[in-house]
């Protein structure tokens, strides 16, 4: 059973459509990313899966549990967890304090592990964040700031992780390390989905990949199934005789 699926989603906002019919699904243990030209619907149908956005039509489901009008404080229960494409941090707490808010409320809920200063101190070290770790958020680099919020989602313990643009920001020695740990992730049995435009770190770290274009998706399949389609070359990749390698 997929952690995730998105049955049939449609979004309207007045006459426009940001989102029309959707389905898609990710599995736990897989690297499961959502790519597409800007305005696609990307983060809309994020929010639709957190909650944030009703859908005018269609079906979400965690675990086989139908939580479309499960509201967005109660979903942390069902195992996930998200970033945002704006980076939404406590400016004033340093970084190990934001991880430990996150900890902290988790284990209160029961949705985590106990002890949130130990789950802290192992997310500040395992994410690379050590050197920050009592700096004010405000006060670190962007790439840094997203290596946070991947912290923060992780201290509640998720079965489904939603990353929206993690890697801007990041350098590219950076952003390979940041593959192999979501690699890594996934191999624990999570399910991670994730938007992205640095297609190199998408190509190399999906097993699966679901394209949206205009709101309507166009593609599913691997990363060279994807590569292959021209539709999505012309969509997105680029109209080219060749697939890219």
């Amino acid at each position: 059973m997929s952690r995730l699926d998105v049955q049939e989603v449609t979004v309207r906002f007045g006459g426009v459509t940001a989102v029309n019919g959707a389905t898609i699904s990710a599995e736990g243990g897989q690297v499961t990313a959502l790519i597409g030209p800007n305005g696609a619907g990307k983060t809309t149908l994020f929010n639709v899966i957190t909650g944030l956005q009703k859908p005018t039509e269609g079906r979400v489901f965690l675990d086989g549990n139908d939580v479309t009008h499960t509201p967005t404080h109660q979903r942390a229960r069902h195992g996930i967890a998200r970033t945002f494409q704006r980076l939404e941090a406590f400016g004033s707490l340093t970084v190990a304090e934001n991880v430990r808010v996150a900890a902290d409320a988790a284990a209160r809920r029961g949705t985590g592990r106990s002890r949130p200063a130990e789950v802290t101190r192992e997310l500040i070290g395992k994410i690379g964040l050590a050197r920050y770790a009592d700096t004010a958020a405000d006060a670190v680099p962007t790439g840094i700031a997203r290596l946070l919020e991947l912290a923060r989602a992780l201290a509640i313990d998720p079965d489904l992780l939603l990353l929206d643009e993690p890697s801007s920001g990041l350098s590219p020695t950076e952003t390979e390390a940041f593959g192999d740990l979501l690699r890594e992730l996934a191999g624990q049995g999570r399910a991670v989905l994730i938007v992205e435009h640095d297609m190199p770190l998408i190509m190399r770290i999906s097993d699966r990949i679901h394209v949206l274009d205009r709101g309507v998706l166009i593609a599913t399949g691997t990363p060279a199934e994807i590569q292959a389609d021209p539709a999505v070359r012309k969509a997105y990749l680029g109209d080219e005789s060749e697939p890219r390698q």
